[in-house]
């Protein structure tokens, strides 16, 4: 089931139903620190750098990261696919190879790869979850990095051996590396979607929640003025 017809049928009711049966929790409820990064990036005197992160529904990821300090654009797309079937339609039906992703363009002196991916393996999704975010089933919400090179793929490896190695969730990290794989930014229709329907269902339900534990747990992260496109451009 996508995220369109949870909302679709009952104009949402079915989606807070579930919310209260616990059949679809909360991200609020699966939300948790997990051990900084042992290897990181090292230190860089460049003023911006980017990643692709892909955690399920890219609105609450882009939500997540365009409160993030340090994070000065947040661009929901695709990736992993083809050019010509890097659109929203195509994308769904879960056969193009492309997973809803977000380009992050941070300063890396301000804030590391490192304490990115802490963020994105803490608040912004759950990596144990195969093909799947909470009700959106496919390939297209994969856990998935896209690293713009070597060394970003090294340190997101490197990471999820360590999460695995000390057994922080309950299950095995399923989050692929995938490099070489370009980004394509979504319809504009996409873009700062989480700000700009913030009573929503589905975005009430399992995206707002990730933007208070982002403030909750990581403090000295976040930033209550978001990154959004509308002010940044794609």
């Amino acid at each position: 089931m996508t995220r369109w017809l949870t909302l679709a049928l009952t104009g949402g009711a079915l989606a807070i139903a579930a919310f209260g049966l616990g059949i679809w929790p909360s991200s609020a409820e699966s939300a948790k620190v997990v051990p900084a990064p042992a290897v990181d990036a090292p230190a860089s005197q460049a003023t911006s750098e980017v990643i692709v992160l892909a955690g399920g529904c890219f609105w609450g990821v882009q939500g997540v990261f365009q409160h993030v300090d340090g994070v000065s654009s947040a661009v929901s797309g695709y990736a992993g696919g083809a050019k010509d079937t890097a659109s929203y339609d195509k994308v769904t039906s879960g056969r193009t190879g492309h997973a809803e992703s977000v380009r992050i363009t941070y300063d890396p002196r301000k804030v590391s790869l490192g304490k990115l991916l802490q963020i994105y393996f803490s608040v912004a999704h759950d990596p144990t979850q195969l093909n799947r975010q909470g009700p959106d089933v496919g390939t297209q919400y994969r856990s998935a990095i896209f690293p713009a090179n070597d060394e970003q793929a090294r340190v997101a490896k490197a990471y999820i051996d360590q999460l695995d190695q000390a057994r922080v969730y309950g299950a095995k990290v399923v989050t692929t590396i995938e490099p070489g794989k370009p980004f394509y930014a979504a319809e504009g229709y996409h873009q700062d979607y989480m700000t700009l329907n913030p009573r929503q269902p589905y975005i009430a339900i399992h995206d707002l929640p990730k933007v208070d534990n982002l403030k909750r747990l990581f403090p000295a992260a976040y930033r209550a003025e978001p990154a959004l496109v509308s002010k940044t451009g794609m």
